[in-house]
């Protein structure tokens, strides 16, 4: 492929490892408190979009007012930073991609269901929020991904073409919405199986991390 103009990551399970946490934080405070009685493998596949739709598609449209909604996220991305601080740190190979993005003058972005909340937590603990052009969280589109607002936002910001800007994602529904957005989009398996994506075309590839080689083709190499 020719080179990428630009880059936009997904923020949770695609620079950092940590869909595991959140899975465990929305467990706790669904059955303990909320008493939803789901498994783990149903709290992680509900796991995708604003945590306002989290609730919305488990206990059904209005079961909550915004306050209520906005005290249980709250509390429950409380409890995930807690848990999660002693393990923060970039994905294998991150650390070394953005700087040599930044250094071939290829824009980059974030484009994350998270609240801004978390995304402080993680570009501010780790000291790299200046890699980033434009940064699009949950509260700046109307409507979560699998709709493609959230990356044409962020593309838009940076004055790249969607065509031209290339999508980290680590989970299916964020795949859909980078070929909705009509981009290509590299996937990290930090927390979903080959197997659970689906066969999109925009998929250019599957990778762990970030020192995999299969990431040259973006530099043009």
């Amino acid at each position: 492929m020719s080179r990428a103009a630009a880059f936009i990551f997904d923020m949770n399970g695609t620079m950092i490892d940590d869909m595991e946490f959140h899975n465990i934080a929305w467990y706790d405070i669904l059955n303990e408190e909320l008493k939803a009685g789901l498994t783990r493998q149903q709290v992680k596949k509900e796991m995708y979009g604003k945590n306002a739709e989290v609730l919305d598609r488990i206990f059904g449209k209005g079961k909550f007012t915004t306050a209520e909604v906005d005290a249980i996220s709250m509390k429950k991305e409380k409890n995930y930073q807690q848990a999660f601080l002693p393990h923060l740190k970039l994905i294998d190979g991150l650390d070394s991609f953005l700087a040599r993005a930044e250094k071939e003058h290829i824009a980059m972005a974030i484009g994350t269901a998270a609240i801004p909340f978390n995304v402080d937590f993680v570009l501010d603990n780790l000291s790299i929020r200046h890699y980033f052009k434009s940064i699009v969280t949950a509260d700046d589109v109307l409507i979560s991904k699998p709709h493609p607002e959230t990356f044409l936002k962020a593309a838009a910001a940076l004055g790249v073409a969607p065509s031209a800007c290339v999508v980290f994602e680590d989970a299916p529904k964020g795949v859909e919405a980078a070929y909705n957005a009509g981009m290509g989009c590299i996937v990290l398996t930090t927390m979903h199986e080959k197997s659970e994506f689906p066969q999109l075309p925009n998929i250019l590839g599957f990778c762990r991390d970030y020192n995999d080689p299969l990431l040259e083709m973006l530099f043009g190499k």
